[in-house]
């Protein structure tokens, strides 16, 4: 059996669109049609039921699946056992991480990694949802909790708080705010409850006595950018926060603390690739972990006048 179609039929599995397997292999919908087509031949089943709304597997599709994976599975083991004898970095590593941590601290960095590696390919998802490691959907997932099951590999990579803040001119023309109570009556810039992918992200349990209008945004960029502009109160990550000086942190007293976990599967950690962009991560937190933990300053509102 061909590894190469074996590859194509396990992209195309876990994408659910062939088109998307396509872009994913960096090959052309008609190529991965044919070498669909020649592996179900080769095979004489049928593997795939091709619909206008994407790819579903067959009975004999979800059969093959679990020994695809299987043969996936020795295939990376060995490229990990013989990984090593090559120094020059190659290959694609996909990153999935929070937007907040995805776009406001990997995203400027990863670049200085890219052309330490020149034949390396970083892709970044930072998307407000979990990434499932086993269906191979990203190499490397940044998480907010650390995983329960599974043949995966953690590590924590740090501590972060978040605070209350608002704008500079949301308190000069609203007036401010000094106490938990004058949040009544006020705009609350939240997340959208019904797509809240994680219960650490539930940090408005604690204003739930507050009596204040809403405006509802699903992912942290949203959040931060509604209240950069001035339309209303937000509960936001202090390392995003502290790169706008138009923000300012209110209520000392009431902060948050989660924390951020570096997630890869067993199967593909030894992976010289893998090692090397999870090592880049891990310094790059390192480096500034005093951002990530240190509360704001309790009089910063003072200086907003």
């Amino acid at each position: 059996m061909d590894w190469d179609h074996l590859r194509i039929f396990l992209a195309v599995a876990r994408a659910g669109q062939m088109l998307a397997a396509a872009r994913q292999l960096g090959l052309d919908h008609a190529t991965v049609g044919r070498r669909l087509g020649a592996l179900e031949a080769s095979l004489g089943a049928k593997l795939l039921e091709r619909r206008t709304t994407g790819s579903e597997l067959t009975p004999a599709g979800e059969r093959l699946l679990v020994h695809a994976e299987r043969v996936e599975t020795q295939m990376l083991q060995a490229q990990a056992a013989l990984g090593n004898v090559d120094l020059a970095l190659a290959g694609t590593v996909r990153i999935g991480a929070p937007d907040g941590f995805g776009t406001y601290f990997l995203a400027s960095r990863l670049g200085r990694l890219a052309e330490e590696h020149p034949g390396l390919t970083i892709q970044l998802a930072p998307l407000p949802r979990s990434f499932s490691l086993p269906k191979r959907e990203v190499d490397i997932a940044v998480t907010l909790q650390r995983p329960a099951e599974g043949r995966l590999v953690a590590r924590k990579l740090t501590d972060y708080s978040l605070s209350v803040y608002a704008s500079r001119d949301y308190l000069a023309r609203t007036g401010p705010i000094d106490r938990l109570a004058d949040l009544n009556g006020r705009l609350l810039v939240t997340y959208v409850a019904d797509l809240v992918y994680s219960p650490a992200l539930d940090y408005f349990e604690a204003l739930r006595e507050i009596e204040a209008r809403r405006l509802e945004c699903a992912s942290v960029v949203g959040q931060m950018e509604a209240v950069r502009a001035g339309a209303g109160v937000g509960i936001l990550h202090d390392y995003a926060a502290r790169g706008h000086e138009e923000l300012v942190p209110l209520l000392p007293e009431l902060s948050f603390r989660r924390a951020y976990w570096l997630v890869t599967h067993a199967d593909i950690h030894e992976l010289r690739r893998i090692r090397e962009v999870e090592g880049f991560i891990v310094a790059a937190v390192r480096e500034t972990r005093h951002l990530f933990v240190s509360a704001p300053a309790a009089s910063a509102q003072a200086e907003a006048g």
